[in-house]
């Protein structure tokens, strides 16, 4: 087999193999095939397309490049959830104690987090003690236990999606529907989950800003888990404002607490209960969205979602003290009122600009190497639609370096745009895709 033969059939149009994608994949991840002739093959891919079984047959092959997870031990059907990226998005500390308290397993490897916020590993490291590094055994453990458990990702999952992301990244080939989907369903795949639900995001912070985009991408995830026998369902939500008030570590946290709680913002709350609702049903513990969302709803009513969140802090060596008194998280020196210089409607919020202004007080990482600070960030005072009088906070920074405060409120700036007239409603949630097709609401 020779590599340019295969570029040569993509380029006109052709239909790839099977093993044509092995080939391609095994020999870039071992370095036997060089960086011009994948990057040609990558360009020919993103002008050609690929049809459904070259999609999942690629995204099978960068399963296969390294270790695939085995959770066959955790009893049950293991339903993982994944969001294309957001901002303020602490659906999975909210979602995971609820799914676990209705009884399904939740079995999370979680990534680090690079740019605006630190991932779902470094906001649960603002608890004081938690531990996200253990042996697979205690992992599986936990999930039997407890029915949650959050690890970080090992080096070894899908490596030959890191090389290829890399690639693409430099080769303006990044944005193929394909090609997005397959690295995604990738990660999930070798991560052990049998069933998985995805919250695509749509909108100016997300990655796909048209409602079209966001359904196609969407759509042909759903189809790589149904042609690699794994039960896919994906919504698709908005990312045009920051998703809950808090965007850093620390206070998103405290915010799924204040969720768990039942005192939570309406839109994290709402989105929660989707999600979860379709995690329910994929881990074969309701039949329908209506009796799954009764169920999820009981968790938080009668304290068992909190109480779960606590079991699973315990569990992975961190202070359930935090559940009850999150006075004890991180808390900045400084708490700055970001105020509207006019009155008026907010008619929006850039939710990029949010996590760019978290960014650079410290929320997120720069670089790999970057220290985060867990304790600083933005908490909006006000969301979409709301009206504001001049002077009146749109925002709290809470800052610990003051000398960061002007590049933060810069950022604000550019986020919050108030008019005299009240914005259209905008839907929290667009639509659901299945392996039925797409059904927009």
């Amino acid at each position: 087999m020779r590599m340019y033969d295969i570029i040569l059939k993509k380029r006109n149009g052709g239909e790839l193999t099977k093993e044509e994608i092995e080939f391609v994949v095994n020999g870039y991840t071992k370095g036997e095939i060089p960086d011009y002739q994948v990057s040609a093959l990558l360009m020919a891919i993103y002008f050609q397309k690929m049809n459904k079984r070259e999609t999942a047959d690629l995204t099978m092959a960068m399963v296969n490049s390294g270790e695939v997870v085995d959770l066959s031990a955790i009893e049950g059907i293991k339903v993982d959830k994944h969001s294309t990226g957001g901002v303020g998005d602490t659906t999975t500390l909210v979602l995971g104690p609820m799914v676990a308290a209705a009884g399904a397993p939740v079995a999370k490897m979680s990534g680090r987090g690079l740019g605006h916020t630190g991932g779902t590993l470094d906001k649960l490291e603002s608890i004081k003690g938690l531990s996200i590094e253990m042996p697979k055994e205690k992992f599986i453990e936990n999930v039997n236990k407890v029915k949650l458990a959050v690890a970080g990702q090992t080096a070894n999952l899908a490596p030959a999606d890191k090389k290829l992301y890399a690639l693409r990244d430099v080769t303006a080939t990044v944005d193929n529907i394909s090609l997005i989907a397959s690295s995604i369903m990738s990660k999930k795949i070798a991560a052990g989950a049998d069933a998985i639900v995805l919250d695509v995001k749509t909108g100016a912070g997300a990655f796909m800003k048209t409602l079209d985009d966001s359904f196609a991408l969407a759509k042909e995830m759903v189809d790589i888990g149904t042609n690699v026998g794994r039960n896919t369902i994906a919504i698709v939500s908005d990312m045009d404002e920051p998703l809950g008030f808090a965007v850093g570590n620390a206070l998103e946290v405290k915010e799924a607490i204040d969720t768990l709680k039942g005192k939570g913002p309406k839109d994290l709350y709402e989105l929660c209960m989707t999600l979860g609702s379709y995690m329910l049903i994929l881990a074969k513990k309701a039949d329908n969205v209506e009796t799954a969302r009764e169920i999820l709803e009981d968790t938080i009513r009668t304290g068992a979602a909190l109480n779960k969140f606590k079991e699973f802090v315990a569990a992975q060596g961190g202070d359930p003290e935090v559940i009850d008194n999150p006075e004890l998280l991180p808390k900045a020196e400084h708490i700055i009122e970001f105020k509207a210089e006019e009155s008026g409607y907010v008619n929006k919020i850039v939710a990029i600009e949010v996590g760019l202004a978290a960014l650079v007080l410290g929320a997120g990482r720069e670089t790999k190497e970057s220290q985060i600070d867990l304790a600083v960030g933005v908490v909006l005072n006000k969301k979409v639609g709301d009206y504001v009088e001049k002077g009146e906070p749109l925002a709290y920074i809470h800052v610990n370096d003051m000398s960061k405060l002007k590049d933060c409120e810069e950022r604000l700036k550019r986020a919050f745009q108030v008019t005299k007239e009240k914005p259209e409603h905008r839907p929290l949630i667009f639509g659901v895709v299945t392996k039925e097709g797409i059904q927009r609401y």
